[in-house]
């Protein structure tokens, strides 16, 4: 093989790593298992007590606009021709490998929309209620326990009550632009706010843009938390994997590095404090729906469920399709919608370990682009050669990561108190 210097090593790497890049352009998840309006406007018309009118025909009534069988041929050959150009052990090509698997397995769960297998590979994808953190550990079902438990004890505090949300989509557009182009100085005008009636979330971060729903209201809070999670990370991640010289492949991201991302958009509003406790309960909410539809409840289960939360009708409607996009109102769950807790307490050991060990360079690399946990000691040992550019925009809590470190230092020791004791000796203060 030749040596990591060489411009014709180089020059494969970056021609194997665009033909990945091309060639999961089409496949756009969320786009393709999304529901109509129209299946919202007939549930309520209906009274809301009956299932979506949402079966395998509905799926095949939308095609995915390629062709699935050629398209997962066409990563196979990619993943053959990187072993046969780089061989089986070059540590960036067992990452391409990896991605070019991860993608045929994501056309299988399109494919299968509306059938059982869907959910199955989703879970293969994403994960499960019951993935452990470590052998024995908590599992995702018990996060979302304990999530709900505190948030009930603060949940009425009348200091903690999120402001009425009173900024329009077309001024909070005005709004985000503004700070996303202060945030983006050195690439300021090539991210794009923009409105979208075609999302089901508040805000979605593409390529070079940010989605706004059009038909969606803000406070302060909401528009901090989406400048953080949809600006700082997940653009800022897209512009920091575009900048690559060689590995373009780190523009894009399959579902292992959206664990990642967004457990670091999480952890980048906690440390920012952007985030809230009704956030927070969102978030922790999505576990526990997931858990009731893993565990046999339909689509009203779970859009009872939310409406408990006192969240209203058309929220808790947009909720539980966001459980059982890409199933039936009757099948097992997207999984999805674990990654923001799983992969926040992912990342945020991680952080922990490097403070620990003393590897602070480690932290900086989960923003050169759309990359995994794993990868990053792969990806660290590149820059030297150039092969892996470090990010150019970082978020100013990571350029300088003293106030990081030393909340690491701290968070390490914590685990060795038993808060049970602690409370018992707090309880005469509190």
């Amino acid at each position: 093989m030749a040596a990591v210097n060489d411009i014709g090593y180089k020059q494969t790497l970056r021609t194997l790593s665009d033909r990945i890049v091309t060639a999961q352009k089409p496949i756009r998840i969320l786009d393709h298992i999304k529901w109509d309006n129209g299946i919202q406007e007939e549930f309520f018309r209906r009274g809301a007590v009956e299932l979506p009118g949402i079966d395998q025909a509905y799926y095949q009534s939308h095609p995915l606009g390629f062709d699935a069988v050629a398209k997962r041929e066409e990563f196979h050959q990619i993943e053959l021709d990187i072993s046969r150009e780089l061989g089986q052990y070059n540590p960036l090509g067992v990452i391409m490998r990896r991605m070019c698997r991860e993608y045929i397995q994501v056309v299988r769960m399109l494919e299968a929309r509306g059938t059982a297998d869907f959910a199955t590979l989703s879970e293969e994808l994403y994960g499960s209620t019951g993935d452990a953190f470590h052998e024995g550990g908590p599992t995702l079902a018990d996060l979302g326990k304990l999530l709900g438990d505190a948030i009930s004890n603060i949940d009425q505090s009348e200091l903690l009550i999120p402001p009425a949300k009173t900024i329009t989509s077309e001024y909070a557009v005005k709004i985000l632009q503004q700070r996303i182009n202060q945030a983006f100085r050195e690439s300021e005008g090539t991210v794009r706010v923009r409105l979208s009636d075609g999302i089901l979330a508040d805000a979605a971060a593409g390529a070079d843009y940010l989605k706004i729903r059009k038909d969606a209201v803000f406070n302060e809070l909401d528009l901090r938390v989406l400048e953080v999670h949809e600006g700082w990370v997940h653009l800022g991640t897209t512009l920091n994997g575009s900048s690559q010289p060689v590995c373009t492949f780190l523009s894009k991201g399959p579902p292992s590095s959206t664990i990642t991302q967004e457990g670091l958009a999480i952890l980048m509003e906690v440390v920012t404090f952007a985030s809230y406790p009704s956030r927070l309960k969102r978030l922790a909410n999505r576990i526990r729906a997931v858990q009731i539809a893993e565990d046999g409840g339909d689509f009203l289960d779970v859009y009872r469920f939310f409406l408990e939360q006192n969240i209203g009708e058309e929220d808790s409607f947009a909720n539980a399709a966001r459980i059982f996009r890409g199933s039936i109102p009757t099948g097992k769950p997207f999984t999805k919608d674990l990654s923001y807790n799983k992969g926040f307490i992912m990342v945020f050991n991680y952080f922990r370990l490097a403070v620990r060990k003393g590897m602070l360079q480690r932290i900086p690399m989960l923003f050169c682009g759309k990359t995994t946990l794993e990868d990053v000691r792969t990806l660290a040992q590149y820059v030297d050669e150039g092969i892996i550019v470090p990010p150019r925009f970082l978020p100013a809590q990571i350029a300088d990561l003293n106030g990081l470190a030393t909340w690491m230092c701290y968070s390490n020791f914590f685990n060795k108190l038993d808060l049970s004791r602690i409370q018992d000796d707090f309880a005469a203060i509190l």
